[in-house]
């Protein structure tokens, strides 16, 4: 696996971001009439005219006009990805402003089978699972954290934490705040918001949970090798939810993992912006290509404004002072460009996928993705279902079992009944 040239930063292939990313963004921009009739080959007028609409379904002549439509999306697709084969990715490495290995690579199965040997199969490599149970009754909520942490050679340990959110003894909902909030929507005003809105049940679910992953996987792993699932860095992990503190922790475990530890891959599902897809429907079975860098995909969070008003609070990166303001793009700037973003495919059968690695050692970190997900005909790491497996195993539905029993005992079982569970992940 040759070593290429450190490319220049200006030129690299643009950043593409999801469009359902994009509309949920505030502020996004409005889609015209000219993108829909653009798209779907018809005025939106039209569209929304009734008339055009059919009574029932002909399934004759549903499918008929469905299977044109593939056919016509299939002819397109195959010579897209002709294209994209003979004239993109032999460009991939050549491009200005490409990271260290970027473009097409091939995975010799003697090599993968190597990298099973030497490093995964002897527990060089700890996959991380984390998922989290949610009990919501009225009276109190409880949220179970469970994490695991596996390797080839067996279950390197699972952690829980778990919240209790007293709702009601803390603070109530006051008939005065209902009727604020009754009122301020029969004016349609804008800043209505039903009293007791529930932020930090999506503070819990998401962001303390993606941070307790991360970090059992910086500070409890002794593997050479770190395996994590999706995106190293998501948005809620680098705004913290909305909390200052979540977000400095956050990203200071972070900076652990890929400036320090620097050997992890994280595999993510497939890829959704059509750049990615593009390349990656062009990838053959052990073909993977590095593509961009973390950094460009997360200057479109940018635009947000936390933390730039009502926080005076000053935060301290290694040796220089910090507003909050400029906590985040520093982090991007200076933590974000060391990931490298691929797309691979380990399986004739598997769509491609998306990976995430050090910039120094990619090379490996793809053989790794691709050595642990050939084992799978689904071509997911069969290491990161272990984890999974591990996880389910030990905290299960065991939630539930335990607020039945508790609600039973102190004899207010019907509340028990009357409440939601929920397991997410």
């Amino acid at each position: 696996m040759p070593e290429a040239e450190a490319p220049s930063t200006n030129g690299r292939v643009p950043p593409a971001t999801r469009a359902d990313d994009a509309l949920a963004r505030p502020g996004a921009l409005p889609l015209s009439s000219e993108d829909f009739a653009e798209q779907f080959g018809e005025n939106i007028l039209r569209t929304l005219d009734l008339g055009t609409w059919r009574l029932g379904s002909d399934l004759d002549h549903e499918y008929r006009r469905i299977e044109h439509e593939v056919r016509e999306a299939e002819r397109f697709e195959t010579a897209q990805e002709k294209k994209t084969r003979d004239i993109l990715l032999p460009r991939l490495a050549t491009l200005e402003g490409m990271p260290k290995h970027a473009g097409l690579h091939n995975a010799a199965l003697d090599d993968l089978v190597a990298v099973q040997n030497g490093l995964l199969f002897n527990g060089s490599v700890e996959a991380c699972h984390g998922a989290v149970q949610v009990h919501d009754t009225l009276p109190l909520t409880i949220y179970q954290l469970g994490i695991s942490l596996v390797s080839y050679r067996g279950d390197q340990g699972t952690w829980g934490q778990r919240l209790f959110r007293r709702d009601l003894r803390q603070k109530g909902v006051e008939i005065d705040e209902l009727m604020d909030f009754l009122e301020r929507r029969a004016r349609r005003d804008a800043s209505a918001r039903p009293p007791g809105g529930d932020h930090l049940g999506e503070l819990v679910q998401k962001a303390i949970l993606e941070y307790g992953k991360r970090a059992i996987l910086l500070h409890r792993s002794q593997s050479a090798w770190l395996m994590g699932q999706g995106n190293p860095v998501t948005y809620e992990l680098l705004t913290g939810g909305s909390n200052l503190d979540l977000m400095v922790r956050a990203t200071e475990v972070l900076r652990g993992l890929i400036e320090k530890r620097q050997k992890f891959v994280f595999v993510g599902s497939e890829p959704h912006d059509r750049l990615r897809i593009t390349i990656g429907q062009a990838l053959r079975p052990l073909e993977y290509a590095i593509i961009d860098t973390l950094d460009q995909q997360l200057d479109s969070w940018l635009h947000q404004e936390r933390f730039k008003m009502g926080v005076s609070r000053e935060l301290l990166w290694d040796d220089e002072t910090l507003t909050p303001a400029q906590w985040i793009p520093r982090f991007i700037k200076q933590v974000a460009s060391q990931v490298v973003v691929g797309v691979f495919r380990p399986t004739l059968l598997s769509p491609p996928r998306l990976f995430y690695a050090h910039v120094d050692h990619s090379q490996i970190a793809a053989h790794i993705a691709l050595a642990d997900s050939m084992l799978r005909e689904q071509g997911t790491p069969l290491l990161l279902e272990m984890a999974r497996h591990v996880c389910d195993s030990v905290f299960g539905d065991s939630l539930d079992a335990l607020a039945e029993s508790a609600y039973a005992a102190a004899g207010a079982h019907n509340r028990y009944f009357g409440g939601q569970s929920q397991r997410l992940r």
